[in-house]
């Protein structure tokens, strides 16, 4: 029966291809599989597939942080070997240290600086307020005024011309 079984087996093999194995799951629920190498029925060679089945399903609801970086770089075969939970675990506790020293290096700055404008050793920044937008035609200049202006004692119908139309130009 082993015989029989071997050859079925053999048969779905080349027809189907091989079954997706469970590699692992990781602190979310998402599930991570394989698809070892194989030949099709026409003879190619398949390479190895690799993928996740989520647990959010919805391709918009997607954010970073959904999959653990290592699984990631194991999808995209940055890496063999899939990684362990203690190896996640180990970088995101490494993770949030580093974000700690930040934290801990950026007060210690703001203290510094504050410390250093009080004595006087550095200048504090001086607060501009700028009017404008630098493509406006009149940025760094007075602004243009809003109030209306009338002409209504000085114009005359007809009278205005446009500079290089006038027929004096032309003589």
């Amino acid at each position: 029966m082993s015989r029989a079984w071997q050859a079925l087996r053999a048969l779905r093999l080349r027809l189907v291809g091989p079954a997706k194995e469970l590699v692992g799951t990781d602190q979310f629920g998402n599930k991570y599989y394989r698809v070892p190498k194989h030949e099709s029925r026409a003879g190619q060679i398949i390479p190895e597939r690799r993928f996740v089945e989520a647990v959010n399903r919805e391709a918009h609801q997607y954010q970073f942080g959904d999959f653990p970086v290592e699984w990631e770089a194991w999808i995209r075969k940055k890496r063999m070997d899939p990684p362990t939970i203690e190896e996640i675990l180990k970088n995101e506790n490494y993770r949030e240290e580093m974000k700690q020293k930040v934290r801990d290096v950026s007060e210690k700055d703001k203290l510094l600086q504050a410390k250093e404008y009080e004595e006087g050793l550095v200048a504090e920044p001086s607060h501009t307020q700028v009017k404008g937008h630098a493509s406006a035609p009149y940025y760094g200049k007075k602004e243009p005024s809003q109030d209306p202006m009338s002409t209504a004692n000085t114009f005359q119908p007809g009278a205005w011309m446009p500079p290089g139309s006038g027929s004096n130009e032309n003589k």
